[in-house]
């Protein structure tokens, strides 16, 4: 064993290995699923070798926590799926759900690997940075193959450097419209928004047909409004300058009411998504020079919040939220 795999993983490390067990269990839980469901060989093959990779690392993860003598986690289980269901989404649908996962997997194990300090540990999630960025380019590569995916809209090339020379670039009379059109970058985030929230709506949809609790049910059509409210408002910044929201004909949900998968995982799995959707949001209104979008954005974020919020809130309720580890509480143990 190397000598710094010796030295005991931090509370940070702990935390992530904790995260990534969650994540991961439900991943092998939804690809067992697809496995079952997928038809095409090409698209087998790639939910076969991300299933295999998610299979290691859960094994990875397990291995570290026993030896460091800690609890493994319940994460998501066998009981969490129902393999034998039948199709809750249509065509393709597969492969737009782990190209959706891919990006946020990507955002994860980023963030991890920079917050990780035993070499062993920082191996583990520049790897799953990695193989996050293959399943991207995978799907991306199939989706535009298949006419699935919507490219970004094209723009005119730049002839020469242009320099703001105008606070109205920044501002405007009104603080929800702007004079001036989208610059690329704007176009970019929005885009980028506006695609992970048709896969997201979808799954919405999927969740709230075969949801057995009538609050999660209800929640997860909260969650369909919310996909709908999100489009629809940042569609508007691209129909104002003539251009025209992504779209797909693909990966629609069917019309079954048998559910594939607990109460609880696509509780967690909505959770997931939600905080990802938050995080993305931030960075669009960041990243924006108008003050219309960050306007909206903030307005959106709010929702977004909420209905996170509300997330967590049925999940205590059930019992579905696993405790991940906790800091010793000195007060507690000081009171004798």
């Amino acid at each position: 064993m190397d000598r710094e795999e010796i030295i005991p993983i931090t509370s940070s490390e702990l935390g992530n290995l904790w995260m990534t067990y969650q994540e991961k269990t439900m991943m092998m839980r939804f690809l067992e699923y697809f496995l079952e469901q997928a038809e095409e060989v090409e698209i087998k093959h790639i939910l076969q070798l991300h299933y295999e990779r998610v299979t290691e690392c859960v094994g990875v993860v397990t291995d570290i926590f026993k030896q460091e003598g800690a609890a493994i986690p319940v994460g998501f289980t066998e009981h969490d799926v129902n393999k034998g269901a039948p199709k809750l989404f249509d065509f393709h649908y597969d492969v737009m759900y782990l190209h959706l996962m891919s990006k946020i997997e990507t955002n994860l194990y980023a963030l991890y690997s920079t917050m990780s300090y035993r070499k062993d540990i920082r191996q583990l999630f520049r790897r799953l940075t990695m193989e996050a960025q293959e399943a991207y380019d995978q799907t991306t590569h199939l989706l535009l193959e298949k006419g699935v995916l919507s490219r970004p809209p094209y723009v005119s090339m730049p002839k020469e450097v242009a320099f703001v020379q105008n606070k109205k670039y920044l501002t405007s009379l009104n603080l929800l419209s702007n004079e001036r059109s989208l610059n690329t970058i704007e176009l970019s985030l929005i885009h980028h928004a506006i695609e992970t929230n048709l896969t997201g709506l979808q799954l919405m949809i999927g969740f709230a047909q075969v949801a057995s609790d009538k609050s999660v049910r209800n929640h997860f059509v909260q969650g369909m409004e919310l996909a709908k409210k999100v489009e629809t408002s940042l569609g508007e910044f691209l129909r104002d300058d003539f251009i025209e929201p992504p779209a797909t004909h693909a990966g629609k949900a069917t019309a079954s009411t048998v559910s594939p998968f607990s109460d609880k995982m696509m509780m967690y799995n909505t959770s997931l998504l939600t905080t990802f959707g938050l995080g993305s949001n931030a960075i669009g209104g960041a990243f924006s020079l108008r003050n219309d979008l960050p306007a909206k954005m903030s307005l959106l974020a709010k929702d977004i919040y909420d209905f996170a919020k509300q997330s967590g809130k049925i999940m205590v309720k059930k019992g579905w939220m696993e405790e991940p580890p906790q800091v010793e509480d000195r007060r507690k143990l000081t009171k004798g």
